[in-house]
């Protein structure tokens, strides 16, 4: 985060009335609302059980990765709650694929000692429908994990249009 930010949510631009609550008392960009918004939905999730809550993490990864111009793959790894250990892009690619390896998912896992992972990757084209190829990886990837007890519990489509979840489109 830039150095506009202290303490997690502080900002010159907004004054904390309450918990919860925020008051714009000046200008701020639209890079500070992004901003913002990713770090109150991080701080949320980082106390959540991420497996029931298909709409946070569908947010918060449209705001991480929907504004990038070249395809992220990244990973959420979660302890045995379903809560964040953490979240990293692993692969970069360009406007239409970024080249994914299971092995590298499975060594970062056992690295974070995770339990589960959530699976992400944008669409810079927009499109919200998950490829032969994005299917494909992601059973690659769930039969790899599965050799080290780690389950894939969603892997999400991000774009500006919105998000896809595999696991409510049946595909997990």
């Amino acid at each position: 985060m830039s150095a506009l930010w202290r303490n997690t949510i502080s900002h010159p631009a907004f004054d904390r009335n309450q918990p919860g609550h925020y008051q714009l008392i000046g200008e701020v960009s639209r890079d500070d609302i992004i901003h913002t918004a990713s770090a109150l939905l991080q701080q949320t999730i980082a106390h959540s059980e991420l497996m029931n809550n298909a709409k946070l993490v569908g947010n918060y990864l449209q705001l991480q990765l929907a504004q990038q111009s070249n395809e992220q793959f990244c990973v959420m790894f979660l302890n045995n709650q379903h809560q964040l250990i953490a979240f990293e892009t692993l692969f970069s690619g360009t406007i239409d694929q970024a080249p994914v390896f299971p092995r590298v998912i499975v060594q970062r896992a056992l690295e974070h000692n995770a339990a589960a992972v959530i699976l992400a990757h944008n669409h810079p084209s927009g499109t919200l429908e998950a490829s032969r190829a994005d299917r494909t990886i992601t059973q690659r990837i769930q039969d790899a994990l599965q050799l080290i007890d780690v389950r894939v519990l969603d892997h999400f489509i991000v774009s500006t249009e919105g998000w896809l979840s595999f696991s409510e489109s049946g595909y997990l």
